[in-house]
């Protein structure tokens, strides 16, 4: 690993010929001091640096010198790959390595080309994680990768009895911020919360990946399939102008928005009556009453008292005060 921030370093300066420790350190994510101490071993190693110390000073490379280490390696043209998504890059340990493979391609392009890739980089960012969200523990992370890599046989210990199987590792995803093993077991392919892996070890065998096994093919159908297979509870309601345009929000299901696409036409009201698939009593009757009152339950008989219900508790407990009352801020 210091190896390849050695080489990061060396190749930011040929890139830059100045710059202060303070922005090689961010650059690299390591501290000033263990800037410093990488300083100092390529210059033990006869690399032609010198430091500067006051304003303006800093760490040149001596103009004209370049090193000829400038072709990409396996492991720098994977973190290329990765570098539109930079929480996949620091979780899969790649940070430095991304750092080297971005500098050795800037190196390669016409001043033009790099001037735009510059100009890309400052203003344009994914940040794939959703807010709020706390990262997961990923301690199986490196070893499931290596093992997704080298096509070689995992032995896990998942879930909360620390299940053991093994498995055949056939990717990895990273949707919304949380990652997934996707990988098959005796005959079946499933899908493995990362953070739910206790302790992964890889073993000699490797294994045959299915003929025609598509990754990206087989992640959207199985999202979908999940996606539908939660929504089995039915109800009918009405809905007006502004709770069909809020319910896509509510009840965040791409099969909702077919279904309002199913739904009749506008009523006198404009209401439509709309027939939905929901994931449970419970869940409906939290969902719909986001809608405030553009919904109006027509069966269930069960979830229109739900929502009946939750409507009159949230009026006596929202009514108006007795001084607001008598100073007539509310009629």
């Amino acid at each position: 690993m210091r190896s390849s921030r050695l080489l990061a370093l060396l190749l930011v300066l040929q890139q830059r010929r100045h710059a202060t420790a303070a922005e090689l350190a961010d650059e690299l994510s390591v501290s000033v001091r263990t800037l410093y101490r990488d300083i100092a071993s390529l210059m033990a190693a006869g690399v032609p640096l010198w430091t500067e110390s006051g304003p303006g000073g800093g760490i040149r490379l001596v103009e004209g010198w370049r090193t000829r280490l400038d072709g990409l390696t396996a492991e720098e043209a994977s973190a290329l790959f990765l570098s539109g998504a930079p929480q996949a890059v620091a979780d899969l340990g790649l940070a430095t390595v991304a750092v080297t493979a971005r500098v050795k391609v800037d190196a390669t392009l016409p001043a033009e080309l790099r001037g735009r890739a510059s100009r890309i980089r400052e203003r344009f960012l994914l940040d794939a994680p959703g807010w709020f969200t706390r990262p997961e523990q990923l301690v199986a992370l490196p070893v499931v990768a290596e093992a997704v890599w080298d096509g070689r046989r995992l032995d896990l210990s998942y879930g909360e009895r620390s299940n053991r199987r093994r498995v055949d590792p056939l990717g990895l995803v990273l949707k919304a911020g949380t990652w997934y093993l996707i990988a098959r077991h005796r005959q079946d392919i499933k899908t493995y919360r990362i953070s739910r892996i206790h302790r992964a070890g890889i073993r000699a065998e490797t294994f045959v990946r299915p003929g025609g096994f598509d990754l990206a093919a087989w992640w959207a159908d199985s999202s979908a399939a999940f996606d539908r297979s939660l929504l089995t509870y039915r109800c009918r309601v009405r809905l007006s102008s502004d709770a069909q345009r809020s319910l896509p929000r509510v009840v965040p299901h791409d099969a909702v928005r077919r279904m309002l696409e199913d739904a009749g036409p506008p009523d006198a009201e404009g209401f439509r009556t709309v027939d939905l698939l929901l994931e449970s009593e419970e869940v409906a009757a939290d969902q719909l009453t986001g809608l405030g009152d553009g919904v109006e339950v027509i069966t269930p008989e069960a979830l229109r008292d739900r929502l009946y219900t939750v409507g009159l508790r949230m009026a006596q407990r929202n009514a108006p005060s007795r001084s607001s009352a008598a100073s007539g801020v509310v009629d």
